[in-house]
């Protein structure tokens, strides 16, 4: 089977967006992160800083419990501009789209390959405190953090488990593989 679309689904800290570009780069793909972001920003009129911090939250209390005009929470708008957005990426094809419950949305599609990236705590911890300058007091309680918020926010909008096995094609352990044959592992899969 042949995919043109690849969403990365990932721990924080487990290296999944890093997997994410470089499979790109050596497929010759797009890749949409940050760049999503800007696109979101554009469409919805939102903050980019504002999507980098809340584009992955559920709409369950704090900052989302405000009304917009229009009747529906800002939360709910933000999702609807992040999936027109992750729909019309799709559709051009040959992407990598990390995060914002892109496997979800494009559940429907046969080009799609869906990924699981996860690690053990120790790996996170020590990757974010290298990459991130996180200190290494507090590494555990940022990702712990970080992940409670994406599981919401995918429950919130799909009413799926993130995280589960069934809902993708793959789950990939970094602490284990490694992010170079995490990568080799999906090529090879795209490439079938």
């Amino acid at each position: 089977m042949s995919y043109s679309v690849i969403a990365i689904t990932r721990e924080f800290g487990s290296g999944g967006r890093t997997i994410g570009k470089k499979l790109a780069e050596e497929l010759g793909y797009e890749f949409y992160d940050y760049d999503l972001v800007q696109k979101i920003a554009k469409e919805s009129g939102f903050a980019e800083s504002f999507i980098e911090e809340y584009g992955e939250d559920a709409s369950s209390g704090g900052l989302f419990s405000f009304m917009s005009n229009w009747g529906s929470n800002i939360s709910d708008q933000l999702y609807i501009a992040q999936r027109k957005i992750i729909i019309e990426l799709a559709e051009k094809g040959n992407c990598v789209i990390v995060g914002r419950c892109a496997d979800y949305i494009l559940r429907d599609r046969d080009d799609v390959l869906n990924v699981f990236v996860h690690a053990n705590m120790e790996y996170k911890k020590k990757r974010i405190v290298e990459l991130y300058g996180e200190t290494a007091e507090s590494p555990e309680k940022r990702i712990i953090d970080k992940d409670k918020r994406r599981k919401a926010y995918y429950r919130y909008f799909t009413d799926r488990a993130w995280g589960e096995a069934k809902y993708y094609h793959i789950c990939l352990d970094t602490s284990l593989l490694g992010l170079e044959k995490s990568t080799e592992i999906i090529k090879n899969l795209v490439k079938e």
